[in-house]
């Protein structure tokens, strides 16, 4: 079984892999991949051009283990919904936010004020092209982007490409040492536990293995020389925003869980001017086939969920209203589950599922997307079916916020679509 936590083992220090900026830079063409660059001694804000990019930072939160959309964002309007969930459905009374159609699980109430204000919104019934209920196969899919075509780079890569990165922290992976299968490809992308104990593997006093590095590609060639400074840049960048103490704005409280941390480092990286494009952060644990219990504190889903809000509400607190107005994060899952409730009080692997959304560009207080109804009529084998792919929500986010006019380019087959879910920038 695949390890769906997205996280690494303890016993590891965060690291950066040489081997990884190494040969994703040279795969680039080393020598535009360093544009700018200073040496050793560049400062965080002369790192990597930041004023040159104006879209959003595209934040990329997986929730691995296949999300239960429908426990999330409840078709409270659809009376299929409680009759295939008699022990798990939340109960109308109990709804938050929403509107007549849909309600909102009341673990999420953090988000509460920000889906007043318009800027958590949620799309329900997406999901991916075909229906694929095995772990790895459709994270696989869900990251590569591109069913039935020869590509093998992860769609943030021809994200990050068609934006014209040239640097490591142009793309970061945060929470994992490894990237995210996403950003797999040529551009240059980070994978960091923490920015605080950001290390080259090895290094360590009486083992110099940045600084040898240094010395050992200078004067290289730049095929060489050029990805081995991007190492060593890298190091100096996280180093002088692991120096600065760290205090969220807004009385934000991020909560002490992995996610909790690598949204504040996310902040971090953003308020940092690091010239951030996009972010990756993992979400496990949704894989619950057993026990997901009612909508009351102690039971697995509510406190899951609750987790999830309080740490995407601190993000957007900490952020503030300008910083946020410049983010636009967006939730992603392999699968979504049955839309009946097995004997185990759980739910196994399904198909459609929610999509949610957090930002100033977001068009929130609202569920997107055409509602197929949970009528057995209407099911697929059973399950929610899809009625907007994840692609085309990204896409349009792609273009509308970050600027990317040639959406092809990372979702070859998937056409941008108008479907209002963001507003232009």
């Amino acid at each position: 079984m695949p390890d769906l936590s997205g996280g690494c083992a303890d016993d590891h220090r965060t690291t950066m892999s040489r081997r990884r900026i190494l040969g994703s830079a040279a795969a680039a063409g080393a020598a535009g991949a360093v544009a700018g660059l200073a040496g050793d001694l560049l400062s965080t804000q002369m790192a990597f051009a930041a004023g040159r990019y104006n879209g959003d930072v595209l934040v990329v939160l997986s929730l691995r283990g296949g999300f239960d959309g429908l426990s999330a964002i409840v078709p409270a309007g659809d009376p299929a919904y409680y009759a295939a969930r008699p022990g798990i459905a939340v109960p109308k009374s109990q709804l938050i936010g929403g509107d007549t159609r849909f309600g909102l699980h009341p673990a999420l109430a953090p988000l509460l004020p920000f889906w007043k204000a318009g800027t958590f919104g949620a799309i329900q019934a997406a999901g991916q092209p075909a229906p694929n209920r095995s772990h790895f196969s459709a994270m696989e899919n869900l990251e590569r982007a591109a069913p039935g075509s020869s590509l093998r780079t992860g769609w943030l890569d021809r994200m990050l490409g068609g934006l014209g990165a040239t640097s490591p922290f142009n793309g970061v992976s945060v929470g994992g040492m490894m990237p995210s299968r996403a950003m797999a490809g040529p551009v240059p992308t980070l994978g960091m536990k923490s920015i605080d104990d950001f290390a080259l593997y090895g290094d360590q006093e009486g083992q110099p293995m940045a600084a040898t590095l240094a010395k050992l590609y200078a004067g290289a060639p730049t095929v060489l020389s050029a990805p081995a400074r991007q190492v060593t840049s890298s190091l100096v960048t996280a180093k002088a925003l692991a120096a600065k103490p760290y205090q969220p704005a807004g009385g934000a409280a991020y909560p002490d869980d992995t996610l909790g941390r690598a949204l504040r480092d996310v902040a971090r990286l953003i308020k940092g001017n690091t010239g951030l494009m996009s972010a990756c952060v993992d979400s496990g644990d949704w894989d619950m086939h057993e026990n997901l219990g009612a909508a009351v504190a102690g039971k697995r889903m509510h406190d899951k969920l609750a987790k999830l809000a309080e740490a995407l509400a601190a993000f957007a607190t900490d952020l503030g209203p300008a910083g946020l107005n410049r983010v636009t994060l967006v939730t992603v899952s392999e699968f979504g589950r049955r839309v009946r409730e097995n004997g185990s009080g759980g739910l196994d692997h399904g198909y459609g599922n929610a999509m949610m959304l957090l930002g100033g560009g977001v068009v929130g207080g609202k569920v997107h997307g055409r509602w197929p109804g949970l009528d057995e009529r209407r099911l697929v084998d059973g399950d929610l079916a899809v009625t907007t792919d994840y692609r085309a929500v990204i896409a349009e986010i792609l273009r509308e916020r970050c600027g990317l006019a040639n959406t092809r380019s990372v979702f070859p087959d998937v056409r941008t679509t108008n479907s209002g879910v963001v507003r232009p920038r």
